[in-house]
């Protein structure tokens, strides 16, 4: 019977998979040094074939772990018989060793779609870039093999029961949370194998560019829903209706999202004037570079953080190594060969290029910002220097004024004109659209909230700015078209793309504004028949119960809620005990809407039939996610683009089609 023996498939498979990333991370690179054809076609077979037996790697796994192989010591430490099919499924990934197997699979699959969509690229450039993932895939092989085996055996001691998955993972974020996230990390390998590949043939142009951009895209995308994902979990599973808490695995998500910004922007640049060259080679390494130092801080052990649930110290070592010689070696052709790729492009300081270098300027400064704050305590901690906290006061003391700032020239950018354009006609066509920002963002608080907030109309403004300056870009592009459904079919997906990911970003931060500022909370004591009074609705509590799930047991309490009088709806919140773990958990009851959240958390049984609530009053907190998700769809929608199913000889764009 082959179900004992499918984690040594599992493990064979692994060490297949290995040898095919070898292959093709040696053989290709040779051929295209020594221009040998038949050496560079290894490259897609190899990359097929690693992802093919990472595949099964990855299903033996998830076999062991539905048949509740606790032979496996992985899935002795993270299942138990009682635990939801689903769950078992998931738990692959849901600690340090399954992560990683995931992590490597996303690899060789973002290496396969390479391999299989982009076919028109030239033999020499193809291969070297399969040559570099395959690089940076037999990196991290040699890592799981080595260091993190998910299929170690605990023969011949087995256990009769696992210890049960972590319950803060037993949710349905760990579902879709991780796989997006590893999806937008592992993404951007390949813009930097394009980068790399680059640097090595020496030529940068607009046909390079038409190759690399959308696989940039489309890994922002993956990595923009990853981390609104892990904001909407975090929000509703810790039971205390935070959506952002400047965490260091946060950030680690947050920092190669910000060079993936730039770099999305760069790109632009190049592709429409063929400038920043040698920027958007550098601001692909650097992206890339900080997908791998977020890998080394979540999983070296070096950080204590709830999100961070698998990490190992004596891993740390082999991930910084690995680290090293990635940035290290890119960063050391990049000095040798840049020079070849640079190209000297003038344009005027008031133009559409000069506003795009502004804003990633900026963008390198808020990453730069974000990653000091990081590491600065943990470096400290290493020289022995003490131990400090860096918290939302210093990140949002700097990050803050640097977003506004950011948003002042994402303003002016998309109506401006490449090369050069006067002042005083960026003035006459933005007048308007300033002007009208300013206005409703001092009235909006008054007829929201009946008294001007200042932060508010702040936050406000920013997003109007952005919206208005869209929205006049829009009528530009429009107004001189015979009929505006002819105007529309002119205009590019890439620039739909870029409206969207603007106007995505303006609803985020209307989001993170009027929540931040009109959050109403309430900690109460409540016993059956109390009511509680919040922001005009009333939460009466009707009762208290329990009741048993698969693996936990709850006390469950029941609120009607009432408004003007009238009973509206019913709120459960729970109070669970994971039974393997001894664990308690709080699960949350939410009545969501557009406008606004309720949120009702249960804490401490308080005793004589009493229990601790905390009931809040969220408004607007959807905007966060629903901005995330048009920026994302922007990034996907820029993808579309023609452009970016031709090959070498595509012609450009008319002029009149704006990308960025």
């Amino acid at each position: 019977m082959l179900l004992p023996f499918i984690p040594e498939v599992g493990h064979f498979a692994l060490i297949l998979a290995l040898m095919m990333a070898l292959i093709q991370a040696v053989v290709p690179l040779a051929g295209a040094a020594t221009r040998r054809p038949l050496w560079m076609a290894y490259a897609r077979p190899m990359a097929l074939g690693q992802f093919a037996f990472l595949l099964v790697a990855f299903a033996s796994l998830m076999a062991s772990f539905l048949f509740d192989d606790f032979s496996v010591a992985y899935v002795a430490n993270n299942a138990n018989s009682q635990l939801p099919w689903y769950y078992k499924a998931t738990a692959v990934w849901g600690s340090h060793e399954g992560s990683m197997l995931l992590w490597c699979l996303m690899l060789a699959g973002w290496g396969c779609a390479v391999a299989g969509l982009s076919r028109r690229l030239p033999a020499a450039l193809m291969a070297r870039v399969l040559g570099v993932m395959g690089l940076v895939g037999s990196g991290f092989l040699l890592f799981v093999l080595l260091t993190s085996n998910p299929f170690t055996r605990l023969l011949p001691n087995v256990p009769g029961e696992g210890a049960d998955l972590n319950p803060l993972l037993q949710d349905v974020g760990l579902i879709i949370h991780p796989p997006m996230l590893y999806m937008g990390y592992v993404g951007f390998s390949v813009v930097f194998a394009f980068a790399i590949a680059a640097l090595l043939e020496g030529r940068i142009d607009a046909a390079w560019t038409r190759w690399a951009r959308p696989w940039t895209n489309v890994a922002w995308a993956f990595l923009t829903v990853g981390i609104a994902l892990g904001s909407w979990w975090a929000y509703y599973e810790l039971g205390w209706g935070g959506w952002w808490f400047w965490d260091p695995v946060e950030n680690a998500s947050l920092l190669p999202w910000l060079a993936g910004t730039a770099l999305l922007h760069s790109l632009a640049v190049t592709e429409k004037r063929g400038s920043f060259k040698s920027w958007t080679v550098l601001l692909a390494i650097f992206t890339f570079s900080l997908s791998l130092l977020g890998t080394f801080l979540v999983r070296s052990g070096v950080l204590t953080s709830v999100h961070a649930f698998a990490n190992d110290p004596t891993r740390g070592a082999f991930i910084l190594i690995l680290l090293g010689l990635t940035v290290g070696g890119a960063l050391t052709l990049f000095a040798l060969r840049a020079p070849r790729v640079s190209q000297a492009v003038t344009f005027g300081w008031l133009s559409r290029d000069a506003l795009l270098l502004v804003n990633n300027i900026l963008l390198v400064v808020m990453t730069v910002t974000v990653l000091l704050g990081t590491l600065y305590p943990l470096i400290l901690d290493a020289l022995g220097l003490g131990k400090v906290s860096v918290g939302p006061p210093y990140f949002n003391a700097l990050f803050v004024p640097l977003t506004a700032l950011l948003c002042l020239f994402m303003g002016l950018g998309p109506v401006a004109r490449w090369k050069r354009m006067p002042a005083r006609e960026l003035w006459r066509r933005l007048a308007g659209a300033a002007l009208g920002a300013v206005v409703l963002a001092a009235l909006a608080p008054l007829v929201y909230h009946g008294r001007w907030n200042p932060g508010v109309s702040l936050g406000l403004l920013l997003a109007l700015w952005l919206v208005l300056s869209l929205a006049r870009d829009l009528f530009d592009k429009l107004r001189h078209a015979r009929s505006p459904g002819a105007g529309l079919r002119r205009l590019a997906p890439a620039y739909w793309g870029m409206q969207l990911g603007h106007l995505g970003l303006a609803v985020t931060i209307v989001g993170v504004t009027v929540v931040s500022n009109y959050n109403v909370e309430r900690n109460v004591r409540m016993a059956v028949g109390d009511r509680v009074q919040l922001a005009g609705y009333t939460f009466a509590l009707r009762s208290l119960d329990k009741r048993r799930g698969p693996n936990f047991v709850a006390d469950v309490a029941t609120l009607d809620v009432s408004r003007d009088g009238e009973r509206r709806f019913t709120l459960h919140p729970e109070k669970r005990l994971y039974l393997a773990r001894r664990m308690p958990m709080t699960d949350v009851a939410l009545r969501p809407g557009l406008l606004r959240d309720l949120y009702v958390a249960m804490g401490e049984d308080l005793g004589d039939g009493a229990w601790a609530l905390r009931i809040q009053y969220k408004p607007f907190v959807r905007w966060l996610w629903l901005g995330a998700a048009l920026m994302a769809a922007g990034g996907v929608l820029a993808v579309a683009d023609r452009r970016y199913r031709r090959g070498r000889g595509a012609q450009r764009c008319n002029d009149e089609v704006v990308t960025s």
